[in-house]
């Protein structure tokens, strides 16, 4: 009898548990329903994405150059000054061409010694046994770029530093000094091409567009072209300035832009 009464008294406890469980599971279930009602599940709901194109055309109005000025010798005070004399060439060039002085920037200064290395025995057939290298002289560089407002005088500048025993010589690089502002108004257009298409993508669709949900831009921002120092600027030729077409440069903005549905 006392078992029977035992098992009697498990079987309404674990039915009072498992109708405890019931009405928690019940619980949960309304409370996800009035959740979806709020729309608080934002992962499960329907969006759309859309993507926009924006482009605005501009003519270059600031060329730059960048070159290096090397000097040799058998101190680094010596180098040095040797960099200076073309230098001063240089800034005076620069200056008679009304390129102003905060168009003018040095980037960098360095110098590296220079090593030999001597044969101290005869060569055989196995090779030239020779001495630890030795410091033979220093190299002296500087790193200047330019910015030239009158894109128009870019020929005669590119001739002019050519000519001044400069080195490594690059330009012009014809840009656009406000590129912020033009990438600015691409954007505005892309935007505004997005949204456009989501108006008539969601009327075909038989849906109301809600908030946006996520945005992202990519751009195309040209690189244009550098022009290397020639032969004949090297050689300080007088011929006449090339002309040097500037060209047109496209700023372009891509955004995509997801919407709720509903």
């Amino acid at each position: 009898m006392e078992t029977l009464f035992t098992n009697k008294r498990f079987i309404r406890v674990a039915t009072v548990f498992i109708a405890l469980l019931s009405l928690l599971a019940l619980s949960a279930i309304f409370g996800s329903m009035r959740g979806m009602g709020r729309g608080e599940f934002k992962d499960n709901q329907n969006v759309i994405t859309i993507t926009g194109h924006g482009e605005v055309k501009a003519i270059p109005d600031i060329a730059t150059f960048s070159l290096t000025i090397r000097g040799e010798a058998k101190t680094v005070k010596e180098a040095d000054a040797k960099v200076a004399v073309i230098e001063k060439k240089v800034l005076d060039f620069l200056k008679t061409n009304n390129v102003s002085d905060k168009d003018i920037k040095t980037e960098s200064v360095s110098f590296n010694p220079k090593y030999e290395s001597k044969n101290i025995m005869p060569c055989t057939q196995f090779g030239c046994p020779t001495s630890n290298p030795v410091i033979t002289g220093y190299e002296s560089y500087e790193n200047i770029t330019v910015k030239v407002r009158n894109t128009d005088d870019a020929g005669t500048i590119k001739q002019g530093l050519g000519a001044m025993g400069v080195e490594n010589l690059y330009g012009p690089n014809f840009a656009i000094d406000d590129e912020d502002t033009l990438k600015a108004d691409a954007r505005k257009q892309a935007i505004v091409d997005a949204k456009e298409k989501a108006k008539v993508l969601s009327r075909d669709l038989g849906v109301r567009l809600g908030k946006i949900t996520s945005f992202n831009e990519s751009g195309n921002y040209p690189m244009p072209m550098m022009y290397a120092k020639t032969m004949d600027s090297v050689a300080g030729a007088v011929s006449a300035p090339a002309e040097l077409p500037k060209g047109e440069n496209t700023i372009s903005s891509d955004v995509t832009i997801s919407y709720e549905i509903r």
